[in-house]
């Protein structure tokens, strides 16, 4: 029970990481470019790509500071990877389920 406590607070986490205006217009764009659902895990990586890759963009893109890439040799970016995916995995399937419904009718 422990263990599955944790894997749904990893989870949870990802959600809450995903769940702001940056993260929910990525998700928005793969779940409507999303064909279907057997290529969800390569939308989810390529969204996770996306929003590290924004990450480090904005700041530049306007104005506030020069460019600093990932620490990509450090565990803590890694774990941060980790539960981008994890939410990804949840916010673009729940869209593409919608998706779905809405566009059955």
């Amino acid at each position: 029970m422990e263990l599955l406590q944790q894997a749904l607070d990893f989870f949870r986490a990802g959600f809450n990481q995903v769940n702001a205006v940056q993260g929910l217009i990525i998700a928005l764009v793969a779940a409507v470019l999303l064909p279907k659902l057997a290529r969800l895990p390569v939308f989810v990586v390529a969204a996770t790509l996306v929003h590290v890759v924004v990450d480090a963009l904005l700041p530049v893109l306007t104005g506030r500071s020069a460019l600093v890439l990932p620490q990509v040799l450090e565990l803590p970016f890694w774990r941060y990877v980790a539960t981008l995916l994890a939410g990804y995995l949840v916010v673009i399937l729940i869209l593409a389920l919608l998706k779905r419904v809405l566009l059955r009718r």
